[in-house]
């Protein structure tokens, strides 16, 4: 297990937004950004790999930061239908970032009250 050893509420829940904001912004790029789409041109064909590697990076660092690899699978699965769901146009940019914050929210929950006590 990486993460620290009963870490602060505190500190727990700002790694997991940091980390969130890392992945979707600067870990993403161009590249993900555009190919997780099946509606662009580059992701016609191969927006399910990006999709899920963009997906993947954001439950690794859930995985990081909690010690629990059952919620950074958790993170992935959700992460994948949500950034799906604003592709296909069925939910704005701003739904999107709010599922992903409640998300680690609930992460961070779980992870004070299940996982490192």
């Amino acid at each position: 297990m990486l993460a620290l050893k009963a870490p602060s509420a505190e500190l727990l829940f700002f790694w997991l937004f940091a980390s969130h904001y890392i992945a979707d912004f600067p870990l993403q790029g161009t590249f993900l950004a555009t190919a997780k789409s099946r509606h662009s041109e580059l992701g016609r064909s191969i927006w399910p790999h990006a999709l899920f590697a963009h997906a993947m990076i954001h439950g690794s660092a859930v995985a990081l930061v909690t010690g629990s690899a059952t919620l950074g699978i958790a993170e992935v699965i959700i992460h994948a239908i949500t950034d799906f769901s604003k592709c296909e146009g069925w939910i704005s940019f701003n739904i999107d970032q709010a599922i992903h914050l409640l998300c680690k929210l609930i992460w961070g929950y779980i992870a004070l009250h299940v996982v490192l006590p």
